[in-house]
């Protein structure tokens, strides 16, 4: 699945997710030319032609812009709301490439609902990426469907590359995945907004507590990133004994921090699966 020069790629929906995967892959060096991107208004058409130089199209325009977006596609990836995934997979199933791979980055939409909801063998790859895949740096995981074989799975894997890590999973993992990645960059932000309203609290600048609880948030990111890195190490080697950093980790221990990470990553898988539940309900009926 890898791209040739020849082979072309339809983004259906461009919302932050697909945004992101796009524009992970334009940066390593996709040819724009090679993309089509549908979404539905034409004004969101124009600011992705003008940002990406992709060929944008709008539904609000073309009732048959998802249809014929794929007709050419090696690769469709769709990017709409959850709720939007099954209604779109029926939408565009009579103009699909019998060998064409259809990707899914939404949340909570199984495998077995968007095979459904296509012709029978048809390649489904259910994908899990999160925003920072927008710079290269996110994380990514893929899931086979009935008709994704080992050797499609590896292609798929060298086509989102570049827009971060990519981890192969079961599909029963997703949820938990979800809640740790899919989710955690709204974890990182949510605590620079608490270590900035902290500095507040101590008498520093709004402006500058701000600054300094994102860039520390950052850097620390980086850090991370870098081969070999644990996170363990990294926090025992600036926690000097009796020192400042081991009195904040003392307290934020007694509190019972990590406890109330694992029940928020919890309440995020428990979430995403009655999602399914509900996305599948009105299949059953």
């Amino acid at each position: 699945m890898t791209l040739h020069a020849t082979q072309r790629i339809a983004f259906l929906g461009c919302g932050s997710m697909n945004e992101s995967i796009l524009a992970g892959l334009l940066t390593a060096g996709l040819d724009p030319a090679q993309v089509t991107a549908t979404v539905r208004r034409s004004e969101r058409a124009a600011e992705l032609r003008e940002r990406y130089g992709v060929d944008a199209r709008a539904t609000s325009d073309d009732d048959a812009a998802n249809t014929s977006a794929v007709r050419e596609a090696d690769v469709v990836v769709l990017g709409v709301k959850p709720v939007g995934i099954v209604p779109l997979a029926r939408e565009i199933a009579p103009g699909l490439q019998p060998s064409a791979v259809v990707v899914s980055v939404a949340a909570a939409v199984s495998i077995a609902m968007i095979e459904a909801a296509l012709p029978a063998g048809q390649p489904v790859i259910r994908s899990m990426p999160n925003t920072p895949s927008r710079l290269g740096r996110g994380v990514l995981s893929i899931s086979a469907g009935s008709a994704a074989g080992p050797e499609l799975m590896a292609q798929a894997r060298d086509l989102l590359r570049p827009a971060g890590t990519v981890v192969e999973i079961p599909e029963d993992q997703v949820d938990a995945l979800s809640a740790v990645s899919g989710s955690g960059p709204a974890y990182a932000f949510y605590l620079a907004e608490a270590m900035a309203a902290a500095g507040v609290e101590l008498g520093l600048d709004a402006d500058l507590s701000t600054l300094i609880a994102r860039e520390t948030v950052a850097g620390a990111g980086f850090m991370l990133a870098e081969d070999g890195a644990d996170a363990a190490g990294l926090r025992r080697a600036v926690t000097s004994p009796n020192g400042t950093t081991q009195a904040a980790i003392e307290t934020f221990e007694a509190r019972g921090l990590t406890r109330v990470v694992a029940d928020g990553a919890r309440a995020a898988t428990a979430r995403a699966a009655a999602i399914t539940r509900e996305l599948a309900e009105p299949s059953q009926s």
